[in-house]
């Protein structure tokens, strides 16, 4: 067990053993953080129980990656086994002083084993106590799930489950009492998570935060594979930066006026139905057009094919999302993900390689064996809402690595079971037009979900729309409001279209 720093600790217990301060919502520490090692028990270690100061923050002395934090904490790490073969490392960051009472949980990206630092220190800085975990491995990429299927069921939920029970047992404990509202906040694998959360327990959760969830993550690791195949046999029908370029600029061009202001941006890239033929070479054409194999390419790309087995289209990248792509198609973060999904999850071959994949039989194959493990597909949220959870979920339009169509489609199922009223009441989905994964992109990508998300929550103010801005050298030179969906924000007839006040959520 590491060491405690009694002499920090010591001197943050003595001076902050005070009692809450109901009136201006904050919260002092009503024990010493060495003190919390007596969260211990027969499926938890604790490792640290220590007070950390303000400053330069790194988790070991030979870490190349740190994060500043503003104000001294209390860091507990710990290792959960609740299964024999689990083994999942958790951190719970508490402030030393002026807690706002709350605990805000933070997420993942891809099949990351790693302590989200970056966002536990903004959820510091902003007051909160927070937590996060690795999810039960090490590193990146999935070998660890190879013929480990407990370590798959801690990845898909388990970890954040038990990582979020410690970290409200570690407040109570620090502080005398639990916190008042529990939040969570993760993009990309980490909205994924947030929807595992409100769907397998939903009283873990007063709000969530799910950013470009990867929820249909074998539906995702499908259409990666699905198109890397095709673009590995044949290189002609890559789309190199140029052509991929050229298709960008036509599609905005063709949809860029829908929502009433030529800006650059499609508000709605369902709405747009541009193909790609119209760029197909003719008569001998060989520059400002792409080749008969990149218009397939292309196609493909956009395109939203049927799983074999639930008859659910897996949707494809949008139009407008161009500048994202690679030349082997989506992300190579979304293609390795998708190898390693078949390679050591679904087939448990090491050798299994993306030229035998079969869409149609593979698919239908990882969806059914995850059983919603690691997918996260439920739409029946009734027992979240039913306790007053709020969700916010966001997807960038123009997201290379993540369909944005998974948000859309997920929104209307649920409202297909619950009722459109009952889900506007709960729950709201915000589509960001030119927005990349989590964030980047053209258009405006910079905005506060966790604030709306609170004033949701806790002064019961359902947002109708959120400002978002899109900065450069650190000064916003473009705002637009995001609109819940179906809603989309259309410019009034005057004024600029860099200023969201011309902007009306119809």
């Amino acid at each position: 067990m590491k060491r405690v720093t009694r002499a920090l600790a010591t001197l943050v217990g003595v001076s902050a053993i005070l009692t809450p301060t109901p009136s201006a919502g904050i919260v002092q520490p009503a024990r010493p953080c060495d003190g919390l090692t007596s969260l211990a028990s027969s499926s938890t270690r604790v490792l640290t129980a220590e007070i950390v100061a303000a400053g330069r923050f790194a988790p070991s002395a030979s870490a190349s990656q740190g994060v500043n934090v503003r104000v001294a904490f209390c860091r507990v790490v710990a290792s959960l086994t609740p299964s024999a073969d689990s083994e999942i490392t958790v951190e719970i960051w508490m402030p030393a002083r002026d807690w706002n009472g709350k605990l805000q949980a933070v997420g993942n990206g891809a099949f990351s084993g790693t302590i989200n630092y970056s966002s536990m220190a903004a959820a510091l800085d902003r007051g909160y106590a927070t937590s996060s975990t690795d999810t039960g491995h090490t590193g990146g990429g999935a070998r660890w799930a190879l013929n480990h299927p407990e370590k798959i069921v801690d990845f898909g939920w388990r970890a954040v489950h038990e990582m979020t029970v410690l970290a409200k047992r570690a407040v109570a404990a620090f502080y005398g009492s639990g916190p008042r509202y529990a939040y969570w906040n993760g993009c990309s694998a980490g909205g994924r998570q947030g929807l595992q959360a409100a769907q397998r327990f939903p009283e873990d959760f007063d709000g969530i935060v799910a950013g470009a969830p990867g929820f249909d993550w074998t539906g995702r690791a499908a259409q990666a594979i699905r198109i890397a195949k095709i673009l590995e046999a044949d290189e002609a029908a890559r789309l190199d930066a140029s052509a991929r370029q050229l298709l960008h600029d036509r599609v905005i061009a063709a949809c860029d006026a829908s929502d009433g202001a030529k800006d650059g941006l499609i508000e709605n890239p369902d709405r747009c139905g541009f193909d790609p033929g119209a760029l197909e070479c003719r008569g001998g054409q060989t520059d400002g057009c792409l080749t008969s194999p990149q218009v397939a390419t292309a196609r493909a790309i956009y395109a939203s094919p049927i799983n074999s087995r639930t008859r659910r289209p897996i949707p494809g990248l949008a139009r407008g999302s161009e500048l994202g792509w690679t030349d082997l198609g989506w992300t190579a973060s979304a293609r390795a993900t998708g190898l390693d999904q078949f390679r050591f999850i679904v087939f448990r071959d090491p050798e299994w390689t993306i030229s035998r994949f079969d869409f149609d039989a593979d698919l239908a194959r990882a969806e059914a064996d995850d059983g919603n493990t690691i997918n996260a597909l439920n739409p029946d949220l009734r027992p979240f809402m039913g306790r007053g959870g709020k969700l916010l979920q966001y997807h960038g339009w123009s997201d290379p690595q993540i369909a944005p169509g998974v948000s859309t489609q997920y929104y209307d199922r649920v409202a297909e079971v619950i009722g459109a009223e009952a889900v506007r009441s709960s729950y709201r989905l915000f589509m960001a037009p030119g927005m990349g994964h989590c964030s980047g992109g053209e258009g405006p990508s910079t905005f506060d979900m966790v604030r709306a998300l609170e004033s949701w929550v806790e002064q019961k103010q359902a947002p109708d729309r959120i400002v978002a801005s899109r900065n450069v050298d650190g000064a916003a030179v473009r705002t637009r409001p995001l609109c819940p969906y179906p809603q989309v924000a259309s410019h009034k007839g005057s004024g600029s279209v860099d200023d969201e006040a011309n902007f009306v959520c119809k």
